[in-house]
Parts: structure tokens; C-alpha cells; sequence
């Protein structure tokens, strides 16, 4: 979330990559607008232009879903074009079009045609709006920092901007994967070694399992925003004891902790298809967590299709078999050049399983407060969450059975 405190010229402040200097490999440093220089290549920093004066928003042309965008970024947009493209594009000409899937923010892909005619001659960025009142979900400049850093480890998009409610980002040449994708058996192990990469990382801050903290304050959230007669339907008084029960039964267990991405649905994998790598983005929900608890969470996600006519429903029966598991696991554990033992083998499985149920009460519970705070996703966030909280009543003894 950008600080209310700060003045618009310093939200507008560009990070954009005309000027490189060749550097040692470099450290997050402050830069104008309180965003840090990081650069798309470990041996390169960006230098910061300086800040860009108050103006009149340019007039551009007119196209589908234009009117989302705030002036505040149509003066970034515009001014990209040129740090990026200088006079091979028309920065007035630019064509805004919603992406689908995105169920916490709004995100629009941004396009100026090029100097040729075909498509790959077209210039993109994308534009990300803040879901309302999502702010009680995580620390937008924590989330921020977060893709800075990944940037700087050369993951996923550069940050080319900041406006109050949003950011615009460095737009990915790689196709967004689909629900079926996630089945495919090639794919599904690129998925599980770029997941034990990510889990590798060395991200700055504290280390500390958030996942516990987090279930207790998204309680507190949703207990406060439900009616007494929503409360009841969500069993809401009866998931404080549930959380402490997976707590104690959980956290007591030896077990690895790494960076978990914690929202590895198939809207935030892309592929490139020509070399066959994906990348992960969207970094909102990312913290040190059990790297069972991303696991499980992926693998719930395997019985959601958001791009359906009935994107909230969830089909559980095609939550994967225990072949799939075995494959995404084995995979996962040997990728780091490693040869796991059985007991190693079946202990991850056995956690995975476990922490499917903290999963369904994680997203259970955003479902509920999204209900309440985001207005301008068209979502049946309460249905969903429905889905999720019966989910784990339904499956919690057959999980929890002693092996």
C-alpha cells in the first residue's frame, strides 16, 4: 500500500532502463520515489530519472476500459513511451484492454502499436489497480519490496512505475498457463523445479512462518465484517480452535521452510514456449511458510478453473491422484541435484496432505473478506469461500487419521 504521506510526484516516480551503467552485482538501494533501482540483469543497475513535474494529463485516444486507468498512471504511460521507445511509438496511441483471472486486483494490459505491422512489433507494459480494502490481506510495501527483490534474483517482471492506487510493470513476452496445463505432466515438473527454486531464494527480512499469524488475523477480519447470521453459516466461531489445532499439530514437526509464493494458482505461471521455462508472478501473498503448506496449495488449486462461465465453482474430484503427487514431489525434492530417501519421500506427502486443510480455511477466509471489501472484481467470493470451508470439514478427520 502506497503511503498516504507521500506526495503524487513521488508516487509517479519512473524506474525505466534507457540509461544502464555496468556495475558489480547490486544491492536494493533506495531511489527517487522511495522505490529501489534494481535491475532486470544481475551485472546491470538502473539509474533513476529524476522526478517527473505535476501536468496536465496527456489526451489520448479512447479504447475499452480506458476509463479504469487514473490519470495518475495515463502520465506514467505516457511518458514510458518515450523512456522506453522514444519516436517509435505514439504515446497517445495507446489500447487498454482487462485481463481476465485477476481476482485481488484489477490488471490491464497497456499496448502502443510499433513501427511495423505485425504483432510482435506492438509495445507493452501492464497496469496493476489495487483491489479495494485489500490492504488487510497483506502490506502493499512489503509486497512491493518483494518484487523488487525478485526482480534483482531475475525473477519475473521489472516495477516500471507507481501510482497511489497501483503500479505499472514490465509486461512478459510468455503465455499465461491454463487450468489444463497444470495436468500436463511436462509442465507440471517445470512447475515443481522453478517451486523448489523459488523456495531456495534468499530473500531479505525475517524467516519466521507467517502462515499461523496470518489465519488469526484474517479471523479477527472476517469475525469483524460479518453479520452474526454470516458468522454462523462460515462456522466462523468455531475456526479460532480449528487454527490452533492444526497449529499444535503442525508446527511441532520437523520440516523444511522456505519462501513460499502461497498463491500458486495457474494465473500466476507463465511459460515461454520457445525455450519451455516458467517464471512465477504476483508476489502478494509471498512469505516464509512450511514449503508443504505451497505444495498443498498448488495442488488445491488443480480444482479451479477462473476463466469458466462459473469461475467461483471448485471441483474437487480433480484434486490430483496420488500418482500426480508422487511425480510433482519426486521431482520437486530431486531437482536440487539431491536423492531424497523414502522417508524423506513420504513425510513431505504426508505434510502436503495435512496442509491441504490450512489451504481451506486460508482461502476460506479471504473469500469471506473479499466479500465485503473488493467491489470491483465480478466474483462469488462468498460462494467460493463456502466451497473452501466445507471442503475442510469434510476431508479434516480422513487427513488428520494416524498413518
Amino acid at each position: 500500500m502506497v503511503a498516504g504521506g507521500k506526495g503524487l510526484t513521488a508516487a509517479m516516480s519512473l524506474v525505466t532502463p534507457p540509461r544502464w551503467s555496468v556495475l558489480p552485482p547490486p544491492r536494493l538501494r533506495p531511489a527517487a520515489g522511495g522505490i529501489a533501482a534494481v535491475s532486470i540483469s544481475y551485472r546491470y543497475r538502473l539509474r533513476a530519472p529524476p522526478p517527473m513535474a505535476a501536468v496536465d494529463p496527456p489526451v489520448m485516444k479512447r479504447s475499452a476500459s480506458f476509463d479504469r486507468v487514473p490519470e495518475e498512471a495515463r502520465r506514467i504511460l505516457h511518458r514510458l513511451a518515450g523512456e522506453l521507445w522514444g519516436g517509435d511509438v505514439d504515446p497517445s496511441a495507446l489500447a487498454v484492454s482487462q485481463l481476465k483471472g485477476a481476482l485481488t486486483n484489477e490488471v490491464f494490459r497497456i499496448t502502443w502499436p510499433g513501427g511495423g505491422d505485425g504483432k510482435d512489433d506492438h509495445r507493452k507494459v501492464l497496469v496493476r489497480i489495487y483491489g479495494h480494502g485489500v490492504e488487510v490481506f497483506f502490506d502493499r510495501d512489503d509486497e512491493v519490496r518483494t518484487f523488487e527483490c525478485m526482480s534483482h534474483h531475475g525473477q519475473g517482471p521489472r516495477l516500471l512505475g507507481r501510482f497511489p492506487n497501483g503500479r505499472i510493470e514490465e509486461f512478459i513476452n510468455a503465455r499465461t498457463l491454463s487450468a489444463a496445463d497444470l495436468r500436463d505432466p511436462e509442465i507440471s515438473s517445470l512447475i515443481a523445479k522453478k517451486l523448489r527454486e523459488f523456495h531456495d531464494l534468499d530473500m531479505p527480512g525475517p524467516k519466521n512462518v507467517s502462515l499461523w499469524q496470518r489465519l488469526r488475523r484474517w479471523l479477527e477480519q472476517a469475525r469483524g465484517r460479518c453479520s452474526a447470521g454470516e458468522a454462523r453459516e462460515f462456522n466462523l466461531e468455531k475456526l479460532g480452535d480449528e487454527i490452533a489445532m492444526l497449529d499444535n499439530a503442525l508446527s511441532g514437526v520437523d520440516q523444511r521452510v522456505g519462501f513460499c509464493h502461497n498463491d500458486l494458482q495457474y494465473g500466476n505461471i507463465m511459460i515461454y514456449e520457445e525455450t519451455r521455462q516458467v517464471t512465477l508472478i504476483d508476489y502478494e501473498y509471498a512469505s516464509f511458510n512450511p514449503v508443504a503448506f505451497d505444495i498443498a496449495n498448488h495442488f488445491c488449486e488443480m480444482s479451479a478453473d477462473y476463466h469458466s462461465s462459473t469461475p467461483h465453482v471448485l471441483d474437487f474430484t480433480k484434486y490430483p491422484g496420488i500418482d500426480e503427487q508422487h511425480r510433482f514431489v519426486q521431482t520437486y525434492l530431486s531437482s536440487s541435484g539431491e536423492n531424497p530417501s523414502d522417508v524423506e519421500f513420504e513425510k513431505l506427502l504426508d505434510l502436503i496432505a495435512k496442509y491441504t486443510l490450512a489451504s481451506h480455511i486460508f482461502w476460506g477466509l479471504w473469500g469471506v473478506i473479499s466479500g465485503h471489501v473488493n467491489k470491483n472484481i465480478d466474483f462469488e467470493y462468498k460462494e467460493y469461500a463456502k466451497q473452501r470451508f466445507d471442503q475442510y470439514w469434510q476431508t479434516k478427520a480422513k487427513t488428520l487419521e494416524p498413518n
